[in-house]
């Protein structure tokens, strides 16, 4: 599968491209709409601000391009702030998002001592069986870096979930669509093994 990974200047493309490397991907680097719809499958990905990685997006013609990948039925994989985007809202710099997910992104509450931003490892259950978790254990841990956190309106959408003060949507699958809120490519085997799942065809 040709891998396309979107370059709408939000951050972590070197630790993606490292971790696509890692794995034996075959992937370029896209800042056009027309080479992102070329592309047999689509990794988003982001670190930074909602409204900034928004603006980027629609100046650049990529969300409508992300909407055409999706109703395409290619596969995406959002990560981070790609994965918050896809959804309706962002209370940062309350934000009109994509769209393509309904849902909302939330502030973390904070309190009881939690530090926000939430950064560093923490784990993840699986709530329900899908085939991007094949050979990752229920429970793995993976690292997180983000303030704000994505809310799908459709819980039966979360396939994973975590606690930081409160429970939150730590990753979401529909159809051709995954997201990760953690960073499957700075999270060792098992975020590595999330992407190579990706690359075979785990969304089936």
């Amino acid at each position: 599968m040709k891998i396309g990974v979107i370059d709408y200047e939000a951050g972590n493309l070197r630790s993606v491209e490292t971790a696509l490397r890692h794995i034996g991907a075959d992937f370029s680097v896209h800042e056009d709409p027309e080479s992102i719809l070329k592309c047999d499958g689509i990794v988003f990905p982001g670190v930074g601000e909602a409204s900034s990685s928004m603006r980027v997006l629609r100046h650049r013609g990529l969300d409508q391009a992300i909407r055409e990948f999706v109703e395409a039925g290619k596969p995406l994989f959002g990560i981070c702030i790609g994965c918050q985007v896809l959804l309706d809202h962002s209370e940062e710099a309350d934000t009109s998002c994509l769209g393509i997910i309904p849902g909302r992104v939330r502030l973390f509450k904070g309190g009881q001592g939690l530090k926000i931003p939430h950064m560093g490892w923490n784990t993840v259950t699986q709530n329900r069986k899908h085939p991007i978790f094949r050979d990752v254990p229920d429970g793995a841990s993976f690292y997180f870096v983000h303030s704000y956190y994505p809310e799908v309106a459709d819980r039966t959408l979360e396939i994973g979930s975590c606690e930081y003060g409160e429970r939150f949507s730590a990753m979401y699958a529909r159809d051709n669509i995954v997201a990760t809120q953690f960073h499957p490519e700075k999270s060792g085997r098992f975020g590595l093994q999330l992407l190579e799942n990706f690359l075979k065809g785990g969304l089936e």
